[in-house]
């Protein structure tokens, strides 16, 4: 199934939002942390504007819709990577460390390498259709 681009602006709306709410709560908690700061706290913000506004940006721009698949699965992977970051500034912060900072990455990677593979076999399957009217004919007959 592929999606619309109308599905592509909320996802990116939604990192768009993702993104300024992790600034502000980074913001608030380093101004509550009694000076003591974290780099993956302060630039917890980064992970869904690199990952979540530039790519779905690039999507709209170059009209290559993947499949509902491939997005759900970056979406989790950067949602993994940014609740890690906001996790280990949290840890660092309070100055203790805990075996899960590895979990987070481990498992947002995995999550966007999957939905990497999953979106570029897609859009290739997207592109094949559009050049070959004789794939539209034949989906579209109805089977009962």
């Amino acid at each position: 199934m592929y999606i619309s681009d109308i599905s592509l602006k909320r996802n990116l709306i939604g990192n768009i939002a993702g993104t300024a709410f992790l600034a502000l709560f980074g913001a608030i908690y380093e101004a509550f942390s009694h000076e003591v700061y974290s780099y993956f706290m302060i630039y917890a913000f980064a992970v869904p504007l690199t990952l979540g506004v530039l790519p779905y940006a690039l999507l709209l721009i170059s009209l290559n819709y993947p499949g509902r698949a491939a997005l759900n699965l970056w979406n989790s992977g950067i949602a993994a990577l940014s609740v890690g970051c906001v996790f280990r500034g949290v840890l660092e912060i309070f100055g203790t460390t805990n075996l899960l900072c590895v979990v987070y990455p481990v498992a947002g990677s995995l999550l966007l390498t999957i939905g990497l593979i999953i979106g570029i076999v897609g859009i290739q399957k997207n592109k094949r259709k559009k050049s070959d009217p004789s794939i539209e004919l034949q989906s579209s007959r109805v089977k009962w």
